[in-house]
């Protein structure tokens, strides 16, 4: 009897030639579900997002902020800056696991730490280009608010 002509509801089902288990099948769903839900959390947070500075990355960063000023009042404005860069960094950290959760083939064991550092490194090497090409007037930023 093959895969197909079982009538067990615990039967594998068959995908490509790969058989896969109802239990792991289900929890390969969730996993995608997770990371999907995770990819579009840090696509609102990262840079990559055009209009989520008014919505999000603001808010969240004079929070961070306010919470820092109850220190002192002087770290209203450095920790402002400091929580708008993180909330961007936490948006392409979001991304990135939630992207290999979504498109991960196999199961392998992940180690944390390194994933972590390898996001950071990667994140601030692109935040570094992104200055480099504006110092170098590559690209332009936007000019919404001057006058000319």
């Amino acid at each position: 009897m093959t895969i197909l002509e079982t009538k067990s509801p615990e039967a594998s089902v068959n995908c490509e030639n790969l058989t896969i288990p109802p239990a792991q099948s289900s929890i390969n769903i969730w996993k995608k579900l997770r990371g999907g839900i995770l990819l579009v959390l840090g696509y609102l947070l990262s840079p990559l997002c055009w209009w989520n500075d008014l919505l999000f990355n603001l808010p969240i960063a004079y929070f961070f902020g306010y919470l820092c000023s109850l220190l002192s009042p002087k770290l209203l404005f450095p920790c402002t800056i400091i929580g708008y860069w993180l909330s961007n960094i936490i948006g392409i950290l979001l991304m990135q696991f939630g992207s290999v959760d979504m498109f991960q083939k196999e199961n392998k064991e992940r180690n944390l730490k390194k994933e972590l550092f390898n996001s950071l490194v990667s994140s601030t090497v692109y935040t570094i280009m992104i200055l480099l090409l504006i110092q170098l007037k590559i690209i332009d930023t936007p000019t919404l608010f001057t006058n000319g």
